[in-house]
């Protein structure tokens, strides 16, 4: 490990010791206990937590909800970004759209879903919708990107079609559409569990905490934040660490 690798861990884990004095300064300029637990009650709400059976189960229910939601989102955001940034009227006249759709704000959106369909698939629907535009923006962003001539060489021989998409196009736009599924995947785990605690989602993450709230055990809201924050570090940074080492190992 280079010394600038080791260096960004230990200021990494300067940032979570941050995060922890931050935290009980809150408590003791508050004077609330309650509210503000210590980080010694939070670490052992956490390590109970993780020792529970029933929290891989809430940790499912959200994931099938974010799986779900990036996949419709991905496929949508993805087909109109290419097509605004291949067509300008398309991208005009999407534009009011797209703005609207990240301007609104979220609770407003969720409770508009919760009138129109089923409970049980507003986590999806929703998150879709806001996760939507993100992706989108930056496909659209990528498409604009590529090289002219680069596209003028494919033209050549054929026109537009699923192998010059997957071949050309979605190569090309891979660093947008990757920061995109950063930005997704963080965002959607917040979307996912707002949902669910709103519509107060059976065996979810959303319901846990605000079950938690109600009984005033703050430390397991607290726990239940880390969770997300280690879902959220798992799903976006695992699969390029996953990716870095087979092709370190590939290179030996």
């Amino acid at each position: 490990m280079s010394r600038n690798k080791i260096g960004d861990f230990c200021t990494f884990c300067l940032g979570i010791v941050l995060i922890g004095v931050l935290v009980q300064s809150a408590g003791a300029l508050k004077g609330d206990r309650l509210v503000f637990p210590g980080v010694d009650e939070i670490l052992r709400a956490f390590l109970r937590l993780i020792a529970t059976p029933r929290t891989y189960a809430l940790i499912w229910t959200t994931m099938k909800h974010l799986m779900v939601s990036l996949l419709v989102s991905t496929l949508i955001g993805v087909m109109l970004g290419i097509a605004q940034g291949m067509i300008p009227f398309v991208r005009s006249l999407l534009r009011p759209l797209m703005i609207m759709l990240r301007s609104l704000p979220m609770v407003i959106l969720i409770v508009i879903v919760m009138v129109i369909v089923d409970y049980a698939r507003v986590p999806v629907i929703a998150s879709s919708i806001i996760l939507i535009p993100m992706i989108s923006e930056a496909a659209c962003e990528g498409c604009l990107r590529i090289d002219r001539e680069l596209i003028d060489v494919y033209r050549l021989n054929a026109d537009f079609n699923p192998r010059v998409l997957f071949s050309v196009y979605l190569p090309l736009m891979a660093g947008y559409l990757r920061q995109a599924y950063v930005n997704a995947v963080g965002m959607g785990v917040k979307l996912a569990v707002s949902t669910e605690y709103l519509v107060q989602t059976r065996d979810s993450l959303g319901k846990a905490v605000h079950m938690s709230g109600y009984f005033n055990e703050y430390q397991d809201i607290y726990a239940y934040a880390l969770v997300m924050i280690l879902l959220v570090l798992l799903l976006s940074e695992g699969p390029m660490w996953f990716g870095r080492a087979v092709k370190r190992l590939w290179n030996k």
